[in-house]
């Protein structure tokens, strides 16, 4: 196993697959780093080759979304820690090569398919090697999605059953409840003479 693929073999590559327009997308700056490659020369690779990236392969985010992804990157300061520098190396979108990102470029989103097309677009060795761990991670998460949304149908039938089960026992207490009641007193008989009985 070569010193990348051990490098990346332990990094979790979930946490960079990130929720765009629908879709499951890597950000050109970690798919870069990935692949050894600048972000530049990602984009100018796909760029070059744009037949074979349409939009449901890669896109380029919108001012608005790249400005929502960069207050969430900053927020949440998930940083990724090189091994072999031991210096951690925020997103690109955040940070591109200790240099702030000039917001004129808006970084571009690759799903699952993008993410192959571009390994095969650059044609390293490392990208093609790298593109196997960045498949799997997509599909390692949508299992974990698949798995979460069987798990919230479940409890939604649990819940269901639980409601009907509710209004069954709360009908049952209602038909209880007057048999749960004291008899009531029955009224005595006075004694003695009334004026109306005259």
């Amino acid at each position: 196993m070569s010193t990348t693929k051990r490098r990346f073999a332990n990094e979790p590559l979930e946490p960079l697959i990130l929720s765009v327009r629908g879709h499951r997308v890597i950000l050109d700056a970690d798919l870069a780093r990935l692949y050894g490659v600048t972000t530049r020369v990602l984009n100018q690779g796909v760029r070059r080759n744009s037949r074979r990236f349409p939009d449901d392969f890669a896109f380029q985010l919108t001012a608005p979304e790249a400005a929502n992804l960069r207050a969430q990157f900053v927020t949440s300061r998930t940083e990724i820690v090189d091994p072999k520098t031991g210096t951690s190396n925020r997103s690109q979108i955040v940070t591109g090569s200790q240099k702030h990102r000039d917001p004129r470029f808006r970084p571009w989103a690759f799903t699952e398919h993008g993410a192959l097309m571009a390994a095969n677009v650059l044609r390293s060795r490392r990208a093609v090697q790298m593109s196997v761990y960045v498949i799997r991670a997509f599909v390692r998460l949508r299992e974990h999605i698949a798995a979460n949304q069987a798990i919230l149908k479940r409890l939604a039938e649990i819940d269901k059953t639980l409601l009907q089960h509710d209004t069954a026992l709360r009908d049952i207490y209602r038909k209880l409840l007057p048999l749960l009641q004291p008899p009531p007193v029955p009224s005595k008989r006075r004694i003695g003479f009334r004026k109306d009985e005259t």
